[in-house]
Order: structure tokens, then C-alpha cells, then sequence
């Protein structure tokens, strides 16, 4: 019972979608500007670097809380109630119901849940995440081989079999939520960072 609450908390807590909140604040809806996307690269563009700090920060915040609460609530059960507490505040920043499940990518979110569970591997994936947005100038590119570096390096650490498989269904779940940026970007019709929005509503 104490797993189903904590599983069941995180994702409510995962689902706050604080980067349409931040935008809101300044009239703007991303869900009708930019990509359409309620997440920190589409407040990036257009909302501005110091907002979309700020949603990334307190969506990694919302991982990394999920982790450390199931730990605590659920303390000699192991790391599978942690791990799914993780996963459930990800797939509830994708699908919030606050917003009739049109949520973010997960990318900072699970960032926040890895933070707890494997920070050394967060470390190398986030250099990857860094190196693949500097070379290329995409933010989905890096966020999916940051998500596939981060399974990867689980796997050659020899992280706990949970982790592992956690570590895998978030970069599945991601790379899916990144399928049409993917595609964008083979098309040359994604935007890079640094590119400006012509107009709110494209």
C-alpha cells in the first residue's frame, strides 16, 4: 500500500507543469506558441533563458524529490519503489493530468530522478547531453543521446538490475517523445538554439 501512495504522489507531483506556469506568469501559453510543447526548450524560445532555467531546475526537483521521498516512506523494500516513483513523476511530467495529459519531454525530470539513483552516470550523460548540443546546436539531439549515454553507462557500471531497467524504459520513453523534433530535424525544419521565433504563433 505504502508504494501504491508514493508511486501515486509522485506522478501527481511530477505532473505540476511548472514550465507552462513560469510562461503563464507572462501571458504567454506554450501550448499555442513555439512547438506547442509544455517544456523548458519551448520556454526557452519563448519565454527566455532565465525562465526556462527555472523550469528545468524545478522539474529536475520534482525527479529527484519522487526518489528521495519512496526511499525514505519505503525504507528496506529496496530500490524498486524508488525507481518506479521516479519513473511515474517522468511519465507524469509527459502526462500531466493538471493539463489533460499534454505535458513536457521528461528530459529534465528524469535528469532529477537519475541525480539520486546514479549521479555518476548522470555526470557522463549530461557531458554527452552538453557535447551533442554543442556540435550540433539542437537541444533534441542531445537530450536523446544524453537519455541513450545515461542507459548505456547503467549497464557498463553495473548499476542494480531496477535501475538498469528504469534507466532504459526512460530512454525509450523519451527518444518516443522526441520521435517528431527527430524528424524535424532530418527534414532541416528544426530550430537550433539560438534561432529566434518569427512570431509567437508559428
Amino acid at each position: 500500500m505504502e508504494v501504491i501512495t508514493v508511486v501515486t504522489l509522485a506522478y501527481l507531483v511530477g505532473s505540476v507543469p511548472f514550465a507552462f506556469l513560469l510562461s503563464r506568469r507572462r501571458g504567454i501559453d506554450l501550448r499555442r506558441v513555439g512547438s506547442g510543447n509544455v517544456g523548458a526548450s519551448n520556454v526557452l524560445r519563448t519565454s527566455g533563458v532565465r525562465i526556462a532555467v527555472m523550469a528545468m531546475g524545478l522539474d529536475a526537483i520534482k525527479g529527484a524529490l519522487a526518489v528521495i521521498v519512496a526511499e525514505r516512506v519505503t525504507s528496506g523494500s529496496g530500490i524498486a519503489a524508488p525507481m518506479a516513483a521516479g519513473l511515474a513523476s517522468v511519465l507524469g511530467h509527459i502526462y500531466p493530468v493538471w493539463l489533460r495529459f499534454r505535458g513536457g519531454k521528461g528530459v529534465a525530470t528524469a535528469a532529477g530522478v537519475f541525480a539520486v539513483l546514479m549521479p555518476m552516470a548522470l555526470g557522463i550523460a549530461g557531458a554527452a547531453f552538453v557535447i551533442a548540443v554543442w556540435i550540433t546546436r539542437y537541444i533534441s539531439i542531445g537530450s536523446v543521446i544524453g537519455a541513450l549515454t545515461l542507459a548505456i553507462v547503467a549497464i557498463v557500471i553495473d548499476a542494480p538490475t531496477v535501475v538498469e531497467i528504469g534507466s532504459a524504459i526512460a530512454a525509450l520513453v523519451i527518444l518516443h517523445r522526441h520521435r517528431a523534433n527527430l524528424a524535424r530535424v532530418f527534414a532541416g525544419t528544426e530550430r537550433r538554439i539560438g534561432q529566434r521565433l518569427q512570431r509567437l504563433t508559428d
